[in-house]
């Protein structure tokens, strides 16, 4: 993230999100997090933006965004699956369960589309026709929607490494889940994946694939974390304009990061060359289109805060309410 995004987004964006006070931190691409004696963890959904596995600048609201935009969902799936959230106590913040995270971030996928090494286009454009497990049929197009719901699961990468596409059967094999963990993952991720892509039809919007992450708690429970449906681990495309845009050769109408993730691709390979910086205008452009997944989503206006003070200082005092036992 280059001086000149730290600098001209100082009032709206939250670059960090390291309070000292706090025991146990850890720095992800998006969300810093804390890791409490009682078996409780802070996290914090900063404003940084990453894209194929870089951190590349920082997008007003965005941390705000991907939080309550994954409480709507965490609220309307917790009947399919209990999720790791215990309250909220900053619109950027959640107290969460620290759980056991099992190894395998299980990517459930509606549509032949992406643009990132793991996604199914790329691959099937290299003449690849059996991936994940799964046999293709000749024929597919950018875009298209599959002939059903698959799962297409990836090994988590390390901090800064690729996901690693992977079978079901090798991740039993391997020893990364049982075979119960697998069928029961399996059920859940389809599940929650149907009731987003019920929801997102009433509000106009085609849930096109999504990343969900699980892990135990004490009791060996699958628990539902991190996040849910949100424009950073999901695609959504708008439904009114999608069959009049595949017509045209076009790309869908977005809400999601693809707009950022083309920006890029058409300017240089991300992979093998420095990304360029990203213009204030793009990155503007980009916050109100999280902006307006979120109201298109929820049926509810997205509330700015008070732009006098600054994101992080916000946040520490949110968190200091709420465990005043560290802030003092």
């Amino acid at each position: 993230m280059s001086e000149k995004h730290k600098t001209d987004m100082n009032g709206l964006c939250m670059t960090q999100a390291h309070f000292p006070e706090l025991p146990g931190y850890y720095k992800g691409k998006v969300r810093d997090s804390y890791d409490l004696p009682d078996g409780r963890r802070v996290m914090v959904a900063t404003d940084r933006q990453s894209a194929f596995d870089l951190v590349l600048s920082a997008v007003p609201y965005k941390g705000q965004v991907l939080n309550q935009t994954a409480r709507f969902w965490f609220d309307k799936t917790a009947d399919i699956c209990p999720n790791h959230v215990l309250d909220y106590p900053d619109p950027n913040a959640i107290i969460a369960k620290k759980l056991t995270m099992l190894p395998v971030e299980m990517v459930v996928r509606d549509y032949m589309t992406g643009s990132t090494e793991t996604s199914i286009w790329p691959m099937y454009k290299r003449g690849e026709r059996h991936m994940y497990g799964i046999d293709f049929p000749e024929g597919l197009t950018k875009n298209a929607k599959l002939p059903q719901t698959i799962l297409t699961p990836t090994t988590k990468g390390d901090q800064g490494a690729h996901d690693v596409p992977i079978t079901p059967e090798d991740i039993v094999a391997k020893g990364l889940l049982s075979q119960e963990q697998w069928d029961e993952l399996a059920r859940v991720s389809l599940a929650v994946f149907a009731r987003g892509r019920e929801i997102a039809a009433q509000n106009g919007l085609i849930l096109v694939d999504t990343k969900y992450e699980f892990g135990l708690d004490d009791d060996g429970r699958i628990t539902l974390a991190d996040e849910v449906h949100t424009p950073d681990s999901s695609r959504f495309w708008f439904a009114d304009s999608y069959a009049q845009r595949m017509a045209a050769g076009e790309e869908p109408d977005s809400l999601d990061k693809e707009f950022l993730r083309l920006w890029i691709t058409a300017r240089c390979d991300p992979y093998n060359e420095p990304v360029p910086d990203i213009p204030d205008e793009t990155l503007k452009e980009f916050s109100e289109k999280y902006i307006k997944l979120y109201e298109t989503v929820t049926g509810q206006a997205f509330q700015r805060p008070d732009s006098d003070q600054p994101v992080h200082e916000r946040v520490r005092s949110s968190l200091a309410r709420i465990l005043p036992e560290y802030f003092g």
